[in-house]
């Protein structure tokens, strides 16, 4: 397996990670009754997301935006894996990508401002950086 494939496993799992932080986060902000539902909006009186407190709601905002990262970042991975195109350029960035995408939780979570937005350009950067040496 080349080391941007591990890395790829390693961001799945820090998914899964800040998939737990945000649930239990939000179940103790809005409650099960509401989490556990379908929902909706009607129902709700307006989407989960503005029920959310401030840090509940960067909990939430960081875990969608992950999702984000990662298509890109996936691509990326199959793209340099499949076209045998891995290098010592590509694992490192693959190594930026994951850390970069590990600080960016805790700078959202804790408003680091500008900091959470050069972490995340950092792992945009290592991204958009594979991407081109693949066509190199």
């Amino acid at each position: 397996m080349t080391t941007e494939l591990t890395v790829l496993a390693y961001a799945a799992l820090l998914q899964v990670v800040q998939f737990a932080l945000m649930s239990v986060a939000v179940n103790l902000d809005v409650g099960v009754a509401k989490t556990a539902s379908a929902r909706d909006a009607s129902r709700l009186g307006k989407p989960l997301a503005d029920l959310l407190n401030d840090t509940s709601g960067r909990l939430f905002r960081a875990f969608n935006n992950h999702f984000e990262g990662l298509i890109l970042f996936t691509i990326a991975v199959v793209i340099i894996t499949l076209g045998e195109q891995s290098t010592n350029v590509t694992t490192t960035c693959a190594w930026v990508y994951l850390f970069a995408r590990i600080a960016y939780v805790p700078a959202y979570y804790f408003g680091w401002a500008p900091w959470r937005s050069l972490i995340w350009f950092a792992g945009f950067g290592a991204t958009v950086v594979m991407l081109l040496a693949a066509l190199i």
